[in-house]
């Protein structure tokens, strides 16, 4: 009497693919196992192979005509059915292991997994498994993932807009917070770039927020200036320079910061560069470089300044100085420390005054005086956003201008990962408490044709951040668009429905377990679902996400059009409009006292 769960008989063998040709009593298509109905041969669905002591199992990656293989094509004439399978691992005694130690043989029995199958694969209690969804074909069995190897080895969440990606990040940083109940949750450290703002309120409860224009419990964000690559930051302020000029810039920065250096800790005069994260003042390097641009002498010896009005670092107002006489005339022009950089120093001192800047450039208690002195210092600024009693940190971007996003994405991965790195060996450090950093809309500033330093930044995290207790997890809806080098560093991935055929055959070439059939499943994936393959799943599995309560979702669900639309009109005050746009806060209320 055949077994009913039984599928048919191995066909081929070809290193981890096997061909299976599947028996008669299967051709319905449903099996009824112990009271329980199962599709059988579907796409993404598990096998079974016994082998004496131990089993074999696998995922099915194609069924029908195209899986039979090439030497029997005369077979579909005869009416035989054929489907693919991809092993992927194998249970000894009651452990389920990645990879396979030997081959099926030839006419070997598969069989169709069932839910007893499934629980002995993950319902093993073991530390470090984080609960995330539910089997899609059994949803009464618990899909977990390894929360060692979804940091240590990377990830990435990618699905198209509407798919369910937000609300699936979500999901995943709850399920890690709060496994294994508060234990879990008092040393994890999470840091997540919010391009939109959507995570502040889904999150509130387990996380610290900082905005630019922040509101009710919410932290000022915060960034310093001297925190940043220096390159990157001149980059910003004056845009092109030429050696001379930038040299000699370089040269005025770390005499800044050679004169408030002495007594600092860890700093060793010595070995001090311009991009040693210690404070001095943009004003008065700004007024410093200024000055020499436009000074004139009054006599031949240029000793006596032709200077008219001093100007003023703290307000930058720049000197002003008699013109230059004619020829050989008093008054005469300046030849001394003149880096001819007039135009960069104007589109610096625009950048100094420009409000929406002050989070980088006038950065609240980090800001310099004029002497270099800050009330709060490089030790406070990591305290506050890594040492909190919350485990996430969130860092709502989304009043960056657009124009600096790039640079600050790669002063905020700098700081955290050089942080990390030298105070590795330290109980603050990567390797006593990890962290994870999850960058959301990351095709906006990874792309593979751009060169920045937010690239940068994450290729180096990537690359080496593993060694040192930093892991990554890219949020994205556009896979095509990133960077090559980073994806495929990712050992893990989250695909939820893709409908393009680029973004799927990106997923496709970056698939750990060379399972490239269940690629054909993307497009036809539920809000909310999704395929997770890798170094964090135990097999590659189709999973419904545990959606968080509706209150702790993000605020990236589409408007209701039809309800919107139906509504009566209330009062419109477009002053209000243009006040949020001004303030690039799409929160803004007006002060207390005015309407």
């Amino acid at each position: 009497m055949t077994a009913p769960a039984f599928l048919g008989r191995v066909g081929s063998v070809a290193g981890a693919t096997i061909s299976v040709r599947l028996a008669d009593s299967v051709a319905s298509g449903i099996a009824i196992i112990g009271g329980r109905s199962y599709r059988v041969a579907q796409v993404g669905s598990f096998v079974r192979i016994p082998q004496g002591y131990h089993d074999l199992y696998g995922v099915i990656s194609e069924v029908g005509a195209n899986a039979t293989p090439e030497t029997l094509l005369d077979d579909r004439q005869r009416g035989e059915s054929w489907m693919t399978v991809q092993l992927v691992g194998e249970m000894v005694e009651t452990s389920f292991e990645r990879g396979i130690s030997q081959y099926p043989g030839i006419n070997d029995e598969v069989h169709l997994v069932i839910e007893d199958d499934l629980q002995r694969i993950y319902g093993i209690e073991e530390e470090g498994q984080v609960v995330i969804g539910r089997l899609a074909g059994a949803e009464s069995i618990p899909v977990k993932i390894d929360l060692d190897r979804l940091v240590t080895r990377h990830s990435a969440v990618l699905g198209s807009t509407g798919s369910g990606k937000s609300t699936t990040v979500s999901s995943l940083l709850r399920a890690i917070c709060e496994s294994g109940g508060t234990s879990h949750c008092a040393s994890a450290r999470i840091l997540l770039l919010d391009l939109h703002g959507e995570y502040g309120d889904a999150l509130a409860n387990v996380a610290k927020v900082f905005r630019v224009n922040p509101s009710g419990e919410e932290a000022p964000l915060h960034v310093p200036f001297w925190a940043l690559d220096t390159e990157a930051l001149l980059s910003f302020l004056m845009g092109p320079l030429s050696e001379a000029a930038f040299t000699g810039i370089l040269d005025k920065i770390q005499s800044a910061k050679l004169a408030v250096a002495e007594g600092v800790p860890g700093v060793d005069i010595n070995a001090l560069t311009a991009n040693t994260p210690l404070p001095y003042s943009l004003k008065k390097l700004w007024f410093e470089l200024i000055d020499p641009e436009y000074r004139t002498w009054a006599n031949k010896e240029r000793t006596e300044p032709a200077i008219d009005v001093k100007g003023d670092a703290e307000t930058l107002t720049p000197p002003k100085y008699q013109p230059p006489g004619a020829g050989s005339a008093t008054p005469l022009i300046n030849n001394q420390d003149v880096l001819g950089i007039r135009r960069q120093l104007t589109q610096m001192r625009t950048r100094l005054l420009d409000r929406q800047y002050d989070f980088m450039l006038h950065p609240g208690n980090w800001e310099p005086d004029l002497g270099g002195a800050a009330a709060e210092d490089l030790p406070e600024l990591l305290e506050s956003w890594f040492g909190h009693e919350r485990p996430i940190t969130v860092l709502d971007l989304s009043g960056v201008p657009s124009g600096v996003l790039i640079h600050m994405i790669g002063g905020i991965l700098n700081i955290a990962y050089e942080s990390l790195f030298w105070g590795r060996a330290l109980p603050e450090g990567g390797r006593n408490r990890p962290m994870l950093v999850v960058m959301e809309e990351a095709h906006r500033y990874l792309g593979k044709d751009s060169d920045n330093p937010a690239r940068t930044m994450v290729q180096r995290i990537v690359k080496e951040g593993r060694k040192f207790g930093i892991g990554a997890m890219i949020v994205s809806q556009r896979p095509s668009e990133i960077d090559e080098t980073i994806l495929s560093q990712c050992g893990s991935l989250f695909a939820l429905r893709l409908t393009n055929s680029a973004d799927q055959g990106k997923v496709k070439a970056a698939l750990p377990d060379s399972l490239g059939g269940l690629v054909d499943t993307l497009p036809v994936l539920r809000t909310g679902e999704a395929i997770i393959m890798g170094e964090a799943a135990r097999l590659p599995v189709r999973c419904r996400i545990n959606p968080p309560p509706k209150a702790a979702r993000p605020n990236s669900a589409d408007p209701e059009v039809a309800v919107a639309w139906t509504k009566p009109r209330g009062e419109q005050n477009y002053d209000r409009l243009a006040a949020a746009w001004r303030s690039q806060n799409p929160r803004w209320t007006p002060p207390k006292g005015e309407t």
